[in-house]
């Protein structure tokens, strides 16, 4: 049983390595966790490589298992599928989901860990803290039956909220992209897909998650009046100018946040981080969320692949990142 494990760090903005980290015995209520694959949320993790977490957002926007501090060395990264080999019999030998960074093998408290529904592949589980995050985008949202709804941005969160409404009754929805190419996800999804210039409006709720300017104010444009914006968008440390002159205030317009750090109000009182997370797992007994995993490259190579993720070099939704099993074939 190894005592030491590899981890991927941030050495500085632009620039990763691959470090030798210790590993402690697990205690009485804690697992020892190989990793099976782990997945690179592309928006959040290559802002926080390229160091554009503003200062002011360094707490905030911690991941629950980071190490270090913002902007550089740290260890981030919060989409981890494993395999407890120590730990409570309950789960010894059990497939887990946690959020945690880019580590081979790691020790975390049992109640840090979620076990993935036998109905949901290990390589398809990396996607939950994803899911989760559009579940709660969700509960905000509260969408009703026969609404109108768009979704612009086709990244990880905006094609994952894309994937639930498409299980809503008589809900119109539309997948919203700059890039043609998002067309194929979106059929693979079961919705429908629009450039930015063709997007039906009249929507009743428009869910914006393509982090640009652009894309805000194409959400107010395809609003029905009394409509909402329900933003995802995490913007770093760029500022963004919004129109809120013109027809806004007559029609009523809303433009509210959503973020997956606290339950959603709708919510809190009935269900606690870890049923939302639970409910994100057993979502992904879908095989449609495939579509979501775009690429895939060898834990050793994450030095070199999330600078071409950051570059947008290398195109992709989730990218996932494999480990080598225990016998390194």
């Amino acid at each position: 049983m190894p005592r030491v494990a590899c981890a991927f760090w941030l050495s500085a903005p632009g620039r990763g390595a691959i470090r030798t980290v210790p590993l402690p015995a697990p205690g009485p209520d804690e697992v020892l966790v190989r990793t099976l694959c782990s997945g690179v949320s592309r928006g959040t993790e290559t802002l926080v490589f390229r160091g554009g977490v503003p200062e002011s957002q360094h707490e905030v926007m911690r991941a629950p298992f980071q190490e270090g501090d913002f902007p550089a060395p740290v260890k981030y990264g919060y989409l981890n599928v494993g395999v407890v080999e120590e730990g409570p019999p309950a789960l010894r030998g059990r497939t887990v989901f946690c959020l945690y960074p880019h580590q081979t093998h790691y020790v975390v408290p049992a109640s840090a860990v979620t076990p993935v529904p036998d109905a949901v592949p290990a390589a398809r589980a990396v996607l939950a803290g994803t899911v989760e995050t559009a579940v709660n985008a969700l509960w905000d949202a509260a969408p009703l039956v026969g609404d109108r709804i768009a979704v612009i941005g086709a990244g990880m969160v905006g094609c994952s909220v894309a994937a639930l409404l498409a299980r809503y009754p008589a809900v119109r929805v539309q997948l919203v992209d700059a890039d043609p190419a998002r067309a194929a996800t979106a059929a693979a999804l079961g919705v429908d897909f629009a450039l930015p210039g063709d997007a039906r409006g009249d929507c009743d709720l428009v869910v914006h998650a393509s982090a640009t300017e652009e894309g805000l104010a194409r959400a107010l444009e395809l609003l029905a009046p009394e409509g909402t914006v329900l933003e995802l968008s995490w913007y770093g440390d760029r500022r963004v100018s919004l129109p809120l002159g013109e027809a806004f205030h007559s029609r009523r317009l809303v433009v509210r946040s959503s973020q997956v750090g606290a339950v959603s109000p709708a919510r809190r009182a009935r269900r606690s981080y870890a049923d939302r997370l639970a409910l994100a797992l057993e979502l992904l007994a879908d095989p449609a969320f495939d579509a979501l995993v775009t690429g895939e490259s060898a834990f050793e190579d994450l030095p070199s692949v999330l600078p071409r993720l950051a570059s947008g070099d290398l195109p992709a939704l989730c990218h996932r990142i494999r480990y080598a099993p225990p016998d390194g074939s």
